[in-house]
């Protein structure tokens, strides 16, 4: 069989494997057949391996989601990644790849298209790097969680394994989210909303529901998933997979950063009068009344932040004076008036917290940023530090490592 043959053939096999099943973002036989060639490029004998591994892999079939009774849908899951092939590890001439002079490697970053540990190791994710919004570690030093960022055809998830393999588990979601532990993950999928764990590089006991046209998944707190019905409007729902469909609670959340250790939700809500932003811990348990609330720090209605892996303190965007800034703000002293302290630039991405107490974020300019309770509590506020290297445009991605006992 000639290469040319060869290709046709597991084009042909994957396009017979999809044909009841909506359309992925990426090609699979595509990328299988582009990562071929770059196998064979580096040595002919291993391009011929990872064909035959592709169509071995291909006549095992790619399993569907287990769907709970109703009619059939066509879910854009793949359990593992029957294309997915090992990517170049580390690696010598990874020494020119983009980094940044933070003093100590505390957090795992991913420039451009490389992951960069806390310790060092450099991947190539040529697949994923360059398209990552966010990413978490997974537990037990299993890989990473990256997902990807918004695009006409909706997002992506990967798992990263350590030795460098990328697993894509989702395409054209609407919305992905993580638990904090990365064991969880909720998406927008066509007219439903699904839940399902992540065990190695599969998603496992999928929970699905119906869901109104607007509703996205915003956060975990535990095994409850708060989703917001209406992006334009304050209120969320909680669902209880184990206790039914989605309920709307009354609650009057203009945003969610996170959940605390012991369950209670970090949230902007519509308090006080007149009626303005101010921090609240809700409990779901008791459909996100809240448990305190304080106005006085400007947060900004909508945007990046993020809620330390002890929950005591919330890094979010907001206004010092007439500037705008990162803020944090003590969640264990939610006085009526509590103090917001200018922390840095504004953050112009996720937050990675470390389980010490620092975070991490990118600014707007692409730099990176570290801030540290301790000094920000002594009046010394965050700077940036520039990523030679970067592409114009790119922000580094510091990986989340918030993994709760």
């Amino acid at each position: 069989m000639t290469e040319d043959e060869l290709e046709q053939a597991v084009r042909e096999a994957f396009t017979r494997r999809v044909a009841v099943a909506r359309p992925f973002v990426a090609d699979p036989a595509g990328l299988a057949i582009r990562r071929a060639d770059r196998a064979r490029r580096r040595q002919m004998l291993a391009g011929v391996a990872l064909a035959a591994v592709a169509t071995v892999t291909v006549s095992a079939g790619m399993a569907q989601l287990g769907q709970q009774p109703g009619p059939p849908t066509h879910p854009t899951v793949v359990l593992g990644d029957p294309y997915a092939s090992p990517l170049p590890g580390p690696a010598p001439h990874l020494s020119a790849a983009p980094r940044a002079d933070l003093g100590r490697g505390e957090v795992d970053l991913i420039l451009d298209d490389v992951l960069v540990t806390a310790g060092g190791l450099r991947l190539a994710l040529p697949d994923v790097g360059p398209a990552a919004e966010r990413a978490q570690r997974l537990p037990d030093g299993a890989g990473w969680a990256v997902v990807g960022a918004p695009t006409a055809a909706g997002r992506s998830l990967w798992i990263v394994l350590p030795q460098g393999a990328a697993h894509l588990l989702l395409a054209g979601a609407r919305e992905i989210v993580l638990s904090p532990d990365s064991r969880q993950v909720a998406w927008r999928e066509g007219t439903e909303l699904v839940v399902a764990g992540i065990v190695g590089t599969q998603v496992v006991a999928a929970a699905r529901t119906p869901a109104s046209p607007d509703a996205v998944p915003v956060a975990f707190a535990g095994d409850t998933v708060l989703i917001r019905p209406d992006p334009g409007r304050s209120g969320h729902a909680l669902w209880r997979p184990a206790a039914g469909p989605p309920r709307g609670v009354g609650d009057r959340a203009l945003h969610v950063y996170g959940a605390r250790p012991d369950g209670l939700v970090v949230a902007l809500v519509s308090a006080g009068t007149p009626r303005r932003p101010c921090v609240a811990l809700l409990d779901p348990a008791r459909d996100l009344a809240p448990v305190r609330t304080a106005c006085g720090p400007t947060l900004n209605e909508d945007g990046p932040g993020g809620v330390s892996a002890d929950g005591r303190w919330l890094l979010a965007n907001g206004k010092a004076g007439r500037e705008d800034r990162a803020l944090l703000v003590d969640l264990d002293r939610l006085a009526p008036t509590p103090t917001a302290r200018p922390a840095g630039p504004p953050l112009a991405g996720p937050v990675a917290w470390t389980p010490q107490g620092t975070a991490h974020y990118s600014d707007a300019a692409g730099a990176l940023v570290r801030v540290e309770v301790s000094r920000v509590l002594d009046g010394e506020a965050a700077r940036s530090v520039p990523v030679n290297g970067l592409p114009a445009g790119d922000r580094p991605v510091p990986v989340g490592n918030d993994h709760r006992p």
